[in-house]
């Protein structure tokens, strides 16, 4: 991959926008957004910081469980790198009002015919 594929500007600012799209969703607990971003595959992976969710119905069942409160959060060191036209990464740290601990998000974006969907994500809290 030559050095002017990584992080091409229309590329980046594609998935920049689907990223805020996403944590939008996440932060005002918007499942159906949420659902419609994820790959709707049993190839799907999400790692939480409690939970190993297999595939998309893992996913889904997850999302429809959790409780809709205390979902705020601000994001901190977000890095968003692409790869040619169709494979990124995003990472980010984010905390929670009334919480010392970071979090770590990680999810890899491909786009799909349908669009960009994340095919694996990982949040994890430190310390």
């Amino acid at each position: 991959m030559k050095a002017m594929d990584i992080n091409r500007p229309e590329v980046q600012a594609e998935v920049s926008a689907v990223f805020a799209r996403y944590e939008d969703a996440l932060v005002n607990n918007r499942v159906d957004v949420l659902d419609e971003l994820f790959w709707s595959s049993a190839f799907t992976v999400r790692f939480g910081v409690g939970e190993n969710l297999y595939g998309i119905e893992a996913i889904r069942a997850f999302r429809q469980a959790r409780p809709a409160q205390g979902l705020a959060r601000t994001l901190q060191h977000t890095v968003i790198t692409t790869f040619g036209a169709d494979l990124a990464t995003a990472m980010t740290e984010f905390r929670r009002a009334g919480s010392d601990r970071i979090g770590r998000q990680s999810q890899t974006w491909v786009r799909l015919p349908e669009g960009w969907r994340v095919v694996a994500a990982h949040v994890s809290l430190m310390g």
